[in-house]
């Protein structure tokens, strides 16, 4: 069976963690978090080891999957794939692009496997929306989630946007051309709301809300292409087609979704690129892609965060 070490073993790194233990063609040999006892929580109940320096682990395991936080990817993803060790990073694949730009030219460097968990690549609806999607001319995306504590060294835009985007380029058929955000912080010192349109070098547009301050948890897309609309719910793995024709003029299809886990679907395939040296559905390069696009647009935010500011201080009164 394949090694694997998790590290980080936090809110979303023990999910990772469940994940690897469950699945029979891998052994989970690792749990490493700063935090020992968290790590032993996690690694003891299951065989595995527990580790409080990732260090210890170099040349020890085949892959492992990191989960800390962003700031640090580039250093633990470099060191593991430099010891031959194949790696699935968390996304977004760094908080710079001279970083992810590191990460790819240490994996090919080395010959090394880089996955970056794009969750949402993996769920169900997407393998249905890669069968429907023919010329999309519009995307409506909202993505919201109950404030938590985690994440908050990366504004909304990394934290929860960032899978959209990445989404919206897969299945947009040209190039941006215009990007305009705003975003505003509420609970925290980055942005937690923001909103984007985007504009295709095709005339397709693509809109964006994503907000971690919501009283709801919303996933949901909708993709609109000529003669047809596509609705598609992430969270409950649902979705439906309206189609113009038939004889009520609109003709309805509820979508056949076999429900699934995105993240061991995730990991099947990151351990199908491992045994099979083949690309990775999503590998670094493409994470790059959908980062400079963050970036992108977390820099028309601060623009836009400016023009605001200076409104404010040239006299408005509440």
């Amino acid at each position: 069976m394949i090694r694997v070490a998790v590290i980080g073993a936090g809110a979303f790194g023990k999910n990772h963690v469940r994940v690897v233990s469950e699945n029979p063609r891998a052994k989970l040999c690792y749990v490493v978090d700063a935090n020992l006892e968290r790590a032993r929580e996690h690694a003891v109940p299951r065989g595995a080891e527990a580790v409080s320096d990732y260090r210890e682990i170099l040349g020890k395991v085949d892959c492992a999957i990191i989960a800390v936080p962003t700031v640090h990817h580039a250093a633990v993803g470099c060191a593991l794939l430099e010891a031959g060790a194949d790696v699935l990073v968390e996304k977004p694949i760094a908080p710079t692009l001279a970083e992810a730009d590191l990460l790819v030219e240490t994996a090919a460097k080395h010959g090394r496997m880089l996955q970056v968990g794009h969750l949402e690549r993996f769920n169900p609806v997407i393998g249905k929306l890669e069968e429907l999607a023919k010329l999309p001319l519009f995307f409506e995306v909202h993505r919201m989630s109950v404030f938590t504590l985690r994440s908050l060294d990366v504004d909304v835009v990394l934290d929860l946007m960032i899978h959209d985007l990445d989404i919206v380029l897969a299945f947009a058929k040209a190039p941006v051309v215009d990007i305009r955000a705003a975003g505003i912080s509420i609970l925290s010192p980055k942005v937690d709301i923001a909103n984007v349109r985007m504009e295709f070098a095709d005339g397709c547009i693509a809109n964006l809300t994503a907000s971690r301050v919501s009283t709801d948890k919303v996933r949901k897309l909708r993709l609109f292409q000529p003669g047809q609309y596509i609705s598609l719910d992430y969270a409950k793995q649902s979705g439906a087609v309206f189609t113009v024709g038939g004889a009520e003029g609109i003709a309805f299809e509820q979508l056949e979704i076999a429900p699934a886990e995105p993240l061991k679907l995730q990991f099947d395939s990151f351990l199908d690129a491992v045994e099979t040296r083949q690309k990775p559905k999503l590998d670094g390069a493409v994470a790059r892609r959908t980062l400079e696009t963050a970036l992108a647009v977390i820099a028309k935010i601060g623009e836009h965060g400016a023009v605001v500011t200076q409104t404010l201080a040239s006299g408005w009164k509440p």
